[in-house]
């Protein structure tokens, strides 16, 4: 199974050639909604992509870590962190298009 990286010009091509936007508003559009997830995400609130998944922020709390280099304890400060949860139709579909 070969990697596949989607980048934001992958996704402003594929706006033009669905949707029928001009390049230019392809991106912008692109830009938008990236933007407002992002935006969502920073106030702390979770994405719902109905068919795809959900986005989360966590929080993790103050934890005891270990270099492994020295073996020396070293604290891991608290900390937000971002969390996806797949649909069950995203999941079925995966599963389905890997027979």
């Amino acid at each position: 199974m070969s990697e596949v990286t989607i980048t934001r010009a992958d996704l402003t091509d594929a706006v033009y050639q669905e949707v029928g936007l001009s390049r230019n508003e392809s991106a912008d559009l692109v830009e938008m909604v990236l933007g407002e997830i992002s935006s969502v995400l920073e106030s702390g609130e979770s994405v719902k992509i109905a068919g795809f998944g959900t986005f989360m922020v966590r929080q993790k709390g103050l934890r005891r870590g270990r270099n492994p280099k020295t073996g020396e304890e070293v604290p891991i400060l608290p900390r937000r962190v971002l969390s996806f949860r797949a649909s069950h139709i995203l999941k079925d579909y995966i599963n389905h298009s890997a027979n």
